[in-house]
């Protein structure tokens, strides 16, 4: 990981009243068989699940009360996130296991999709916890480590505006027909944008800009109105997704979006959930300077050999 991750608390009194809402609920195909029975969300870089790593970003931004939403076959998340009795009489006698498993500072609480109707409906959930206040929404997949952890970032622009912000990076010269690209009108501060609109998988040489929205927002309670309007349009049949609900209230310039500082991994899909462990390896002080001198072991003779590698694994 670069110099700027941090991995340890930061005081934000800013994140007071802003609730926490992770989405949890998905299937996690591109990791079958493994989640079969496994949640991608507790898939671990080193010895810590991937979305410990968005929780402690939004206790870091002083966020006390976080609801995930989940679905079938994901009930070890509320098992990793509960108080572990029998694993506290066992470490009794070492302070650092327990401080290994000792339950975070949050209030989290657990609610389950019962059906995959899209992310607009997932957040529908979210109403009765989150009230009136406004809330950060997190994918697990995505990881942002920086000097100042990326749910505190947004809560800032919030702050100062009292609108809904998108986190977004500036991808100038790659790729984007994969993402969600914002259609920007002018700025408000520094790497703070109007968002006239978002459009997702824009074909290429289409997109309106390289601004792309990446698993992390920030909504106020005006969203859960617009939801049910949207729902009433569909008449309850087929998935709707977040998107539709960012497009509303862009209309009525209602969206900010913020090119963030920090770096971002994606842990979604198999190649790059294993750029972000060796990533996060190197920045590890307990395992950078043996796992570097592994790899420069293995890196070396590929060079030599123009790319060849040893015999994989096969699945028999």
């Amino acid at each position: 990981m670069p110099k700027e991750n941090s991995f340890s608390t930061i005081s934000a009194n800013i994140g007071a009243n802003v609730r926490g809402v992770i989405l949890a609920a998905g299937y996690g195909s591109r990791f079958l068989p493994a989640t079969k029975s496994i949640p991608k969300e507790i898939f671990p870089l080193i010895d810590t699940p991937v979305i410990d790593f968005i929780v402690r970003e939004m206790i870091d931004s002083g966020i006390e009360d976080i609801l995930i939403i989940t679905s079938r076959r994901k009930k070890s998340l509320e098992d990793y996130f509960d108080r572990e009795y029998e694993l506290e009489r066992a470490f009794s006698g070492s302070s650092s296991k327990l401080e290994k498993i000792k339950p975070c500072s949050a209030r989290i609480q657990f609610v389950r999709q019962k059906e995959m109707l899209g992310t607009a409906d997932a957040l529908s959930l979210a109403q009765c916890f989150t009230g009136s206040s406004p809330f950060v929404v997190a994918f697990p997949d995505d990881l942002v480590f920086a000097q100042t952890p990326l749910s505190k970032q947004l809560i800032q622009v919030y702050r100062d505006s009292g609108k809904s912000v998108l986190a977004v990076k500036d991808l100038a010269g790659e790729d984007v027909s994969r993402y969600g690209v914002i259609d920007p009108f002018g700025q408000t501060g520094d790497n703070v944008f109007r968002v006239r609109g978002i459009v997702e998988k824009p074909k290429a040489g289409s997109e309106p800009s390289s601004l792309v929205s990446l698993g992390r927002y920030l909504f106020t309670p005006e969203v859960f109105g617009l939801i049910e309007d949207l729902r009433a349009k569909k008449k309850g049949i087929g998935e709707f997704y977040q998107t539709d609900v960012i497009n509303e209230l862009a209309s009525k310039d209602r969206v900010l979006a913020l090119d963030f500082e920090g770096t971002r991994y994606d842990t979604g899909e198999p190649q790059g959930y294993l750029q972000t462990i060796v990533d996060y390896a190197l920045s590890h002080p307990q395992y950078r300077d043996e796992f570097r001198q592994f790899l420069n072991t293995r890196i070396a003779p590929l060079r030599v050999e123009q790319g060849s590698s040893s015999k994989p694994f096969v699945r028999s």
